[in-house]
């Protein structure tokens, strides 16, 4: 079995990063602890789910879930620094790349003006037979096009009218759980951090009927294998895109 190659560290040389995913609980599952380390450099970081995860637990009606899943995520959110967090409120399990999804999507990225915008993997699979969900493609796909089409005043043109300037200042996307993944970032110190705001989605866990499933486990395992590559103790890895003209 090949060994896979060393992973290169990520430039924090950013003050605002915007993470954008489908679902409450994306984040928690690949990043969260590195969110946490970024929030205690004192960068800022928001939150901006498409939808409210409404259709992600079997056993609760879609609109009980939604109110039960945004409050979990808020407090996930919170549990790392993180203070803003947006929901679009598209429909879960059904959305689509397309313009729909790119004019809501770079209408985020004009109105936080970050330096990086993070998302979930955009890959058709997990790496090998393990296909990705559908929503995380389409989200992962339209983020990498909302984030060129924020620069551009010509597209979404209505949005500039109405007051959201073109913001072309996003240097890379990094996609976290990417079997295509080059970059990574120590999360030894606050990796605790990151399992308390998985544990905090404590009605879509058990929805899931996971028993016996144990989120620090599950997490460690992942920052492990993925710190070896780094020469750390834990780390979080993440695909990175860049976004400037030459890059």
């Amino acid at each position: 079995m090949d060994t896979p190659p060393p992973l290169q560290p990520l430039d924090e040389t950013w003050e605002r990063a915007l993470c954008v995913v489908a679902h409450p609980d994306d984040l928690e599952f690949g990043a969260a602890a590195a969110v946490a380390r970024w929030t205690g450099q004192g960068k800022w970081v928001g939150y901006t789910m498409v939808t409210s995860g409404e259709a992600g637990i079997d056993a609760m009606e879609p609109e009980r879930c939604r109110v039960v899943r945004e409050a979990e995520q808020v407090e996930s959110a919170r549990l790392v620094g993180v203070d803003s967090v947006d929901f679009l409120h598209q429909p879960d399990g059904v959305l689509e790349h397309g313009v729909a999804l790119r004019r809501l999507l770079a209408a985020e990225v004009r109105r936080h003006r970050p330096d990086v915008v993070v998302t979930a993997n955009f890959r058709d699979t997990w790496g090998g037979r393990t296909l990705n969900q559908a929503d995380h493609v389409a989200v992962g796909r339209a983020v990498l096009d909302a984030v060129r089409d924020a620069g551009n005043r010509w597209v979404f043109p209505e949005q500039v009218a109405e007051g959201l300037q073109p913001w072309g200042g996003v240097r890379a996307v990094w996609a976290f759980g990417s079997p295509e993944s080059d970059h990574a970032v120590d999360t030894t110190d606050t990796f605790d951090a990151g399992v308390a705001s998985l544990e905090a989605h404590r009605a879509y866990i058990d929805g899931l009927g996971w028993e016996d499933w144990d989120a620090r486990d599950f997490l460690e395992g992942i920052a492990r294998s993925t710190g070896q590559r780094l020469g750390v103790p834990l780390a979080a890895a993440f695909e990175v895109v860049p976004m400037g003209w030459g890059d």
